[in-house]
């Protein structure tokens, strides 16, 4: 019999992330209530901060919540909680708000699990009726930018003893959980979205060779190997499709460097698709180490070159990138890309590798529960 889910997960439909996609499908089969973020950032008198609170409270408060730009599986909860709240006083009346919103989302729910995709949803474990609790780990919260380190990982240390189950996204995730418990859930792609043609983007810079990237411009991203990159190939184009999260100074003023902000998911098939090669420029940082990015199997089925800095989640298919770590490597792959055929080989590599399959792997095991 299947497990309702009561999710506790990012705000729905903010960005594509692996619970969305996983749970998506999961719900063809069950009933699921989402629960909007519990807040891990550390407090700050930031603009970004403040208008991220004012939305929340907003949204808190409102009879009915505005229509999110994706469907969402079921009802979406926003609860009223005090972040990071780790006193006996604080949890009791997180305990209460986030409890009491959920329990009347969930009230027709069958032998409801908890799907925890951060670790502050231990707040509300016990106060919502559940049979089960999954901890579904696609990050690591010690490393993740802008998050109260300390408080994350004393939380997710409570979450692993209460979990039922824990999935990770990667394996060095894995081994950090009791492995009588955990399973390793990789990521899967929408082979069909990113493989199936689509026409090149009207904004897609043209007079020369397009690298591009897509993606938070995050702490975690290299621009400065961009920059430097970019510098040496003056005749190529640097795309870069994102929201700006960290200070870009290094890359503003290049004149073949292009930032064209942020694009909806359903829309990135068509520039990964007529780009001549996609970029990962990672840092090299623990949660990078530790991230299994969605990029990197959706740059896969796009049939298009990868170039890439080293991580461990290139394992299994590092014989269809290329990997370099220095401008002058980054700018070699890059040019040795204008004559790489093996497209088919690339979309192969991840055509078994669905979101459906994927979802069919984590429902058997809470079902299972």
């Amino acid at each position: 019999m299947a497990h309702d889910l009561i999710v506790f997960g990012e705000d729905w439909g903010a960005h594509p992330s692996s619970s969305q996609h996983l749970v998506s499908h999961m719900a063809k089969e069950r009933e699921v209530v989402w629960v909007n973020s519990i807040g891990l950032r550390k407090l700050s008198l930031s603009m970004g901060d403040a208008t991220r609170a004012v939305r929340k409270l907003g949204a808190a408060f409102r009879r009915k919540a505005p229509a999110p730009r994706v469907a969402a599986p079921g009802p979406v909860v926003q609860p009223l909680a005090l972040p990071m709240a780790e006193s006996r006083m604080g949890r009791a009346v997180n305990r209460a708000l986030i409890g009491g919103k959920v329990r009347m989302a969930a009230a027709g729910l069958k032998r409801p699990v908890v799907w925890a995709a951060l670790p502050s949803a231990v707040a509300a474990l016990g106060a919502l009726g559940e049979h089960g609790v999954v901890y579904y780990c696609g990050d690591d919260f010690s490393a993740l930018s802008g998050v109260d380190h300390a408080a994350a990982q004393r939380m997710e240390a409570e979450l692993v003893s209460r979990a039922d189950l824990i999935l990770a996204a990667s394996e060095m995730l894995a081994s950090r959980f009791p492995a009588h418990k955990t399973r390793l859930l990789p990521h899967g792609v929408d082979a069909a979205l990113f493989g199936t043609p689509v026409p090149r983007p009207a904004d897609m810079p043209e007079g020369g060779p397009v690298a591009g990237f897509y993606g938070s411009l995050a702490p975690w991203i290299d621009l400065d190997l961009v920059a430097a990159t970019a510098r040496l190939l003056p005749e190529w184009r640097f795309v870069m499709i994102g929201a700006a999260q960290t200070d870009l100074s290094a890359i503003e003023g290049i004149g073949n460097v292009h930032r064209l902000g942020a694009r909806p998911h359903a829309a990135l098939p068509g520039y990964a698709q007529h780009w001549d090669a996609g970029i990962i420029p990672f840092r090299d940082t623990p949660q990078i180490r530790a991230c299994n990015p969605l990029k990197l199997r959706e740059y896969l089925a796009s049939g298009r070159p990868v170039v890439s800095t080293d991580f461990p989640a290139l394992n299994g298919y590092r014989h269809l990138i290329q990997v370099a770590q220095t401008p002058e490597g980054f700018a070699a792959a890059l040019c040795a890309s204008l004559t790489d055929t093996d497209g088919p080989g690339r979309q192969a590599a991840v055509a078994a590798q669905s979101w459906a399959a994927r979802a069919a792997e984590a429902a058997a095991w809470i079902d299972a529960l």
